[in-house]
């Protein structure tokens, strides 16, 4: 199905078949009839336009509630630079493997190997970190594509153009994964956990995943319960190399910040 699908946008548009990748969610063992596919490709192809962003966001839309889409300018080299990005997402979300589909283009000048070297790491810290229900399906997929259009000084090195490069690719990965998290089937709070003063990156990782994955954190969260033995539970079962006497938590809000754990004990404090 994959293989006629690529087939017929390269009859409908000319684009080698072998430069079409397939993005796809739908029932599990389900087969997928490619009739529909095929009999709406010649009205797909003549929808395309430059502003057909809401339109591409809206159609991968399933169980979402709200459109995901947002953009960025920037420049490198004194040429202007833009990013956008949408994404579909909004249950059975727990990368790797998650229901959720994320597309994101640019007009950047930059090599194929840092492009992926750029994306292959923003997601260890993006999407990778996310999760809605704890529960997976058989796809997830997240993809780049840069078209060189900025006429930008083409980056082939991990240099300053680089950096900026990460930072705009970041803001709209980070900006898609709280929209995802947002919108999860049933949910009606979005959480952020926060990591401070771990020995590295990895055990960062390692703490906050375990937390935001915790389904007793959730339930305390949705009842409006400042739990705090439930993130030290959390912290405790995920693996990492922890000094609970070191551990201080706070729950952050619009209307302020409380500080529940201080040194591993219960402290109470308005910030």
């Amino acid at each position: 199905i994959a293989e006629n699908m690529c087939a017929l946008v390269e009859k409908h548009t000319g684009i080698s078949a072998k430069d079409v990748i397939v993005a796809s969610t739908g029932v599990i063992g389900q087969p997928l009839d490619i009739s529909p596919i095929a009999n709406g490709m010649e009205e797909l192809v003549s929808g395309l336009n430059q502003n057909g962003s809401v339109d591409a966001a809206t159609a991968i839309m399933t169980t979402d509630t709200v459109l995901k889409e947002c953009a960025v300018a920037f420049t490198i080299n004194g040429k202007e630079c833009k990013m956008g990005g949408i994404a579909k997402g909004s249950g059975m979300i727990h990368p790797n493997m998650a229901t959720m589909l994320v597309f994101v283009t640019t007009d950047v000048s930059i090599s194929s190997e840092l492009l992926k070297k750029a994306l292959s790491a923003d997601v260890l810290d993006s999407f990778n970190m996310i999760s809605v229900d704890g529960d997976t399906s058989t796809n997830d997929m997240v993809s780049v594509i840069a078209n060189g259009m900025a006429e930008n000084k083409e980056i082939t090195e991990e240099n300053e153009d680089f950096e900026i490069f990460k930072k705009a690719l970041a803001s709209i990965t980070c900006k898609l994964c709280r929209m995802i998290a947002k919108d999860g089937e049933g949910a009606t709070k979005l959480l952020e956990c926060n990591v401070k003063g771990a020995k590295d990156t990895e055990t960062a990782r390692v703490v906050a995943k375990s937390v935001v994955c915790s389904s007793l954190l959730k339930a305390a969260m949705f009842g409006a319960d400042a739990n705090w033995g439930r993130v030290l539970c959390a912290i405790g079962y995920s693996g990492a190399d922890v000094d609970v006497t070191k551990v201080d938590v706070s729950f952050e809000s619009s209307v302020g910040t409380i500080k529940v754990c201080e040194n591993g004990a219960g402290k109470w404090r308005f910030a």
